[in-house]
């Protein structure tokens, strides 16, 4: 009897490689499991790509340019420039001094740590509305909050801003976090980490001292609503009286925590009053402040964005607070929620610009729309809570989409290169750089004119931001050294006096300046005394860029 016969059966190898749908497929559910799991993480992230992309394009402008001159200075003529001038940015120059011994100076590198802040400002913005309103309100604020036109602006800054702003929401959330913590008997450390964060940020800013003055704005209104929600407990509850959010003790613990802190922070507070000149370019009180409150703080050149978020807020804070006015027997926790979110950012929106307002109307002009950039995180609360209140959702997103659509133009605009006032410092120094001939054996001087609205300060700006494009040329006419003196700038000399004694062997020399008070005549008649004639002349916005060659060469 034979065996029965089995024939071999070919089988097909699987694939190692997957297919490219099926791949694309994974990432996209990997990535929407991360999106669900940790919007703060993804928002974040998107903040700072958002921000960083084409950050190296726009010039460079004045406030940058100082903050470069700045934190390029060595720890010695830094300190000496903070006792002149300059003080309440100390911390930051500090940081980017660090910052540029790591990566060096350049436009991208002055510009990417606002990148990041803002970026962590918007994580932390969508952990504050999760906090106070729920999910879906926590997402669309991060959302909005990278949206609004002065958060792109503040993201391509060389300046603090955008730390500013993380600084705010995050000390937010420690206070938050600590009324809780107090309510349970565990908050004592959330306390003092509340009091050594609101020194380090007042420090850092201070006109962050503002945001813990609209924390007792919130704790005191809060405080209210407990007490009214108290009495009206007998009749509701049958004599049982809700837990209130705020007790009295946490309003205790607030004022040690915020009075150490001050206490801490008088020095410091001192020597900013003391440089308060620096801020005597702002304007009082005026016809366009209101649209300085109402446009240019929070949404700069974009008034339609401006409109639609106005209303947003307005009815994220009204539908919050009727809310609140109803019994607590028919009010839902979606409702208690929202007036609390309300109760939480409708002062640091409001407190900070009232104060400032009012002081600038009392002589003290400290009011400038840049200055409201510490409230752009509680601004995108309020306008989710508007948009959140929108039902059904599919009118929701069309809203949310909108705001895309208004952000836009604000969002591109701010990457253009000549997007900070105007200013074409980048063209100048490659003007320069581009003519230069580079050669071992060059010699060549340049004298630095006026710069365009800033009557004390010369050119040696622009060679402060662009270094490379002026490198190896002596300075013809400065006679005081600003990194000497404690100074921000050099200041020059006599022209028909100061360049003459510095020519030497100088075969080539360059000018920079802005047509208001022009030096260039009497820099052009004494060249031209000691040989030398002009070679070439270039415009590019307001700055004059002129080369002398000496005769013969």
């Amino acid at each position: 009897m034979r065996s029965p016969q089995t024939g071999a059966i070919s089988i097909q190898r699987p694939t190692r490689v997957p297919s490219l749908r099926r791949s694309v497929r994974g990432l996209s559910g990997t990535l929407s499991i991360a999106s669900a799991r940790s919007p703060e993480l993804t928002i974040a992230a998107l903040g700072v790509l958002l921000a960083a992309a084409f950050a190296w394009v726009p010039s460079l402008w004045y406030d940058e340019g100082a903050t470069v001159t700045s934190a390029t200075r060595t720890w010695g003529q830094l300190w000496s420039e903070l006792h002149h001038v300059d003080a309440v940015h100390g911390l930051y120059y500090a940081c980017m001094h660090v910052w540029f011994r790591l990566v060096g100076s350049t436009p991208f590198t002055l510009r990417f740590p606002s990148a990041l802040a803002v970026g962590l400002a918007a994580g932390l913005v969508v952990a504050l509305g999760r906090r106070i309103a729920g999910r879906r309100v926590g997402v669309v604020a991060g959302v909005v909050f990278l949206l609004l036109p002065r958060v792109a602006w503040a993201g391509v800054e060389g300046r603090p801003y955008a730390t500013i702003t993380a600084l705010s929401v995050g000390l937010t959330l420690v206070g938050l976090t600590a009324v809780r913590r107090t309510r349970h008997g565990t908050g004592r450390r959330w306390w003092v980490a509340y009091g050594v964060l609101a020194a380090v940020a007042v420090v850092f800013n201070v006109y962050l001292s503002l945001v813990v003055v609209a924390h007792a704005v919130a704790l005191a209104w809060t405080r209210l609503a407990d007490l009214r929600a108290a009495r009206a407990a007998p009749m509701t509850h049958r004599g049982s009286a809700p837990v209130p959010i705020v007790p009295r003790h946490v309003l205790g613990a607030w004022a040690i925590a915020a009075g150490c802190a001050a206490v801490t922070v008088v020095p410091f507070v001192a020597v900013a009053t003391g440089q308060s000149e620096q801020v005597s370019w702002i304007a009082g009180i005026g016809p366009g402040t209101v649209r300085q409150v109402s446009t240019t703080a929070w949404f700069p050149g974009s008034v339609p964005f401006a409109t639609a978020a106005w209303v947003a807020m307005a009815a994220g804070v009204v539908l919050g607070l009727r809310g609140a006015r109803r019994r607590a027997t028919v009010r839902t926790a979606r409702e208690a929620l929202r007036a609390q979110a309300v109760r939480v950012t409708l002062p640091v929106v409001v407190v900070p610009t009232a104060l400032l307002v009012g002081a600038t109307a009392l002589g003290e002009h400290l009011y400038s729309p840049k200055y409201a950039t510490l409230s752009l995180p509680f601004v995108a609360v309020l306008i989710a809570l508007g948009l959140t209140s929108i039902r059904p959702r599919v009118p929701a997103l069309v809203a949310v989409g909108l705001l895309v659509a208004l952000a836009v133009p604000a969002a591109v605009a701010v990457k253009t290169p000549y997007a900070k006032q105007d200013s074409h410092w980048a063209q100048a120094a490659a003007i320069v750089s581009r003519q230069r001939s580079f050669a071992p054996d060059a010699d060549e001087g340049v004298v630095y004119g006026s710069v365009w609205h800033h009557p004390t300060t010369t050119t040696q700006i622009i060679r402060d931001a662009y270094p490379r494009a002026f490198a190896g040329m002596t300075d013809l006419a400065a006679v005081t050294s600003g990194p000497a003196t404690g100074r921000l700038w050099d200041t020059n000399g006599d022209v028909a006096t100061t360049v003459p004694r510095r020519l030497g062997d100088i075969d080539t020399v360059w000018f920079l300046g802005a047509p208001s008070r022009d030096v260039r005549p009497a820099l052009t008649a004494t060249l031209e005394r000691r040989g030398f004639h002009v070679a070439g002349t270039w415009r590019t916005g307001t700055v004059i860029v002129s080369e002398y060659k000496r005769t013969g060469h």
